[in-house]
């Protein structure tokens, strides 16, 4: 069994509140100086510029987990993960469908952009990316794995845009294959204030909306390959994959 180290939750250019120096060829230039082996494109509500990361990577030998970071009707951020193109853009038209119709205000939140491995801009975002979906949590959990995807909270025991921060509690009926948290906690500490099972895995990531954020927070996983259906393992404690907090 190999070590692999990575940062699963990296914001591009496209989310308005990301800098806009977080182009995909500053991404993975930054997680190649950083020894990443595997990083998340996690953007808000959008999976559109998760390929062209995926393609820059690829240069570098960096495995790409392509995802999103969606917000649900409770105000709850969450993490997604496909393993394929196909499944990425049903969950876009997902996305797309529920997404409110209320236009982005650069001046207030910043450009929503997808760019090219030139960094030349293909597309921009007019709706803002950082509403809320019009499905709740349960929902947007039953596609995600309607379509063989990963879901995890995100950071679960901040005070803003949580399970904890928006409902209280960690629902007992929720099928999420992980839970993000933040340094601010332990994983023990974490697992035993919400009476999870303790097989249940935890993770840490940067959040990084800035380049010199990226890499400042990562997890082990410990795998054959750095490859999707490995990750599944290690979220599952299978076959001696596991994932290790640092």
């Amino acid at each position: 069994m190999r070590q692999f180290r990575a940062d699963l939750h990296i914001h591009t250019i496209l989310s308005p509140c990301a800098d806009l120096e977080m182009s995909p060829k500053n991404i993975v230039q930054r997680a190649k100086e950083h020894n990443l082996d595997i990083i998340g494109i996690t953007d808000h509500n959008s999976t559109r510029q998760c390929g062209i990361v995926k393609k820059e990577a690829l240069k570098e030998g960096i495995a790409v987990f392509t995802g999103v970071e969606v917000t649900t009707q409770e105000e709850i951020h969450c993490l997604a993960f496909f393993e394929n193109e196909i499944e990425l853009l049903k969950f876009q038209d997902y996305i797309d469908q529920y997404l409110p119709d209320f236009k982005n205000n650069t001046d207030l939140f910043g450009y929503q952009i997808v760019v090219d491995e030139n960094e030349d801009i293909v597309f921009e975002e007019d709706r803002l990316l950082i509403s809320a979906l019009n499905a709740d949590i349960d929902a947007i959990e039953s596609k995600v794995h309607e379509l063989n995807g990963v879901f995890i909270p995100a950071h679960a025991n901040k005070a803003s845009n949580s399970l904890i921060s928006q409902l209280g509690i960690i629902p007992r009926n929720l099928k999420a294959d992980a839970y993000e948290i933040t340094k601010h906690i332990t994983q023990e500490g974490f697992i035993s204030q919400n009476k999870l099972n303790p097989g249940t895995s935890i993770l840490r990531n940067s959040d990084a909306h800035f380049l010199d954020q990226i890499a400042a927070i990562t997890t082990i996983y410990e795998m054959e390959s750095p490859d999707f259906t490995e990750f599944k393992l290690a979220l599952n404690g299978l076959n001696g994959r596991k994932v290790v907090l640092q």
